[in-house]
């Protein structure tokens, strides 16, 4: 009877090893994928992260920001800047978190600009000058 019920604890043992090692290479391949599909941007973003201490989604978050464009987050944080402000009871606290917010997704549209497509400024400057 012993034997029986050591035999079922092994094999139960064995099943839950090899279901834990399969999701382990999973989980290990989709992060890879992630980390490649990010490339060099993912690294920058992932540096400022580390600098500013404040992740790009918690960033949005705080500025109320869907997309990463100029006017969206400069009008969000002029609002929760002065809503913000102690003089009107605010919380310097909270403003703090909105200029940190706002320095981080403006890191990140610089990011987004350095990985795009040379703009007509870039490629004209990269050019040499003809007349010289």
């Amino acid at each position: 009877m012993a034997r029986y019920l050591a035999q079922i604890v092994v094999m139960g043992v064995q099943v839950v090893g090899r279901a834990f090692a399969r999701a382990l290479r999973q989980e290990f391949a989709a992060s890879k994928a992630a980390a490649e599909a990010r490339g060099r941007s993912g690294q920058q973003s992932a540096a400022a992260t580390t600098i500013s201490g404040m992740s790009l989604q918690e960033a949005q978050q705080i500025l109320n920001v869907s997309t990463l464009s100029p006017e969206e987050i400069q009008q969000s944080y002029e609002h929760l800047f002065k809503v913000n402000d102690k003089t009107v009871g605010g919380s310097f606290y909270l403003q703090s978190k909105v200029v940190r917010a706002k320095e981080r997704l403006v890191d990140e549209l610089g990011f987004q600009k350095q990985d795009g497509p040379p703009s007509q400024d870039q490629q004209q400057q990269q050019r040499p000058n003809p007349e010289t």
